[in-house]
């Protein structure tokens, strides 16, 4: 187990890797790094939505990341991301967006696409507390090119 709610096997489940034959296996230091943002992030979260939140990416090995044409960059890499979606219906995307703005610490948080009111799902990131930015952003299309502008 990765943490009280997270299995190592939802932590590293692809359906790219599998359909392409990817191994997504984290190293040591990412897995510590996947405990932490469970820890800091992801069970406190959890307790405040009081049902289960579906995790739609969370560790990406790097032949993954470029087979979905990822950020070269990506904290899903390092295993310090993680994308959460409202799919179980307790809370809504925006509702865990706004609770982990303002009562946990983070590294980025985007609001990834959808509308105003509530995006399509929510990219949150933990690195330390003494490297977290709080960076809050939201991604936008422009010309089919994915944006991003700080809210």
């Amino acid at each position: 187990m990765i943490s009280k709610h997270i299995s190592y096997k939802e932590s590293v489940y692809s359906t790219t890797a599998l359909r392409k034959n990817i191994e997504n296996k984290p190293n040591e230091e990412q897995l510590e790094n996947m405990k932490l943002i469970s820890e800091k992030i992801f069970e406190p979260l959890r307790e405040y939505v009081g049902g289960p939140i579906k995790i739609n990416s969370f560790f990406r090995g790097a032949d993954l990341n470029k087979a979905i044409g990822g950020s070269t960059r990506s904290q899903h890499c390092k295993g310090q991301a993680m994308d959460i979606d409202d799919t179980f219906g307790y809370k809504t995307n925006a509702q865990m967006y706004d609770w982990i703005k303002h009562n946990l610490d983070f590294d980025q948080m985007i609001w990834e696409f959808g509308n105003d009111d509530n995006p399509n799902w929510v990219h949150v990131s933990y690195v330390s507390p003494d490297k977290n930015r709080q960076v809050c952003l939201k991604a936008y299309k422009q010309n089919g090119k994915t944006k991003y502008m700080v809210i």
